[in-house]
């Protein structure tokens, strides 16, 4: 936690900021980047939410209280982006922001940076009809092999809760992969 609290100085330092900053993306854009494409599923919206996650953490790191870790609080922050630009483009097209991700999903079967087979896409379609914290609870476990503890952090919930969530989300993935 100390070095944590080191390099968050240094990002707010406008001496070593660029390097630092450097340094963060280097750290986070991949994993960031895999979490956001979790949620949006194309390539293109994906690398437009990333910019606006590392755009907002450049700007608000001034806010960045400690209250959690660096790591917690920038996924926070890449959940929430992902979330507002779903519901904005569902708002735009006018329609649900289910009808949202089937169009996405549609989409996803000719990514060319989508590398998965036809279990994967069955995989994506169960994931995308559970409720959207369930959703989210289940590609941070499954995908991301996030830690009940930074999840809990991220999503501001107990590891109590999260755990009946992706427990009630693999029960529901399993009935409708055997269903299909």
């Amino acid at each position: 936690m100390q070095d944590e609290k080191v390099f968050i100085s240094e990002l707010l330092n406008s001496k070593t900021q660029n390097e630092a900053f450097r340094k963060l993306l280097q750290l986070y854009q991949k994993p960031l980047y895999h979490h956001i494409r979790g949620m949006v599923l194309n390539h293109d919206d994906a690398d437009d939410v990333l910019q606006n996650t590392f755009l907002k953490v450049y700007s608000n790191l001034h806010q960045f209280k400690g209250d959690s870790k660096l790591f917690s609080w920038m996924y926070r922050i890449a959940t929430n982006e992902s979330i507002t630009f779903m519901q904005q483009r569902a708002k735009k097209q006018g329609i649900t922001n289910e009808e949202v991700k089937e169009k996405a999903l549609q989409r996803l079967e000719s990514d060319v940076y989508f590398d998965g087979d036809e279990m994967q896409l069955k995989l994506q379609r169960a994931v995308a009809t559970l409720p959207e914290k369930q959703q989210l609870v289940f590609k941070m476990k499954y995908y991301e092999a996030l830690k009940y503890e930074d999840m809990s952090e991220i999503l501001t919930t107990s590891v109590g809760a999260l755990k009946a969530s992706y427990h009630l989300a693999v029960k529901k993935i399993e009935h409708l992969i055997e269903l299909d």
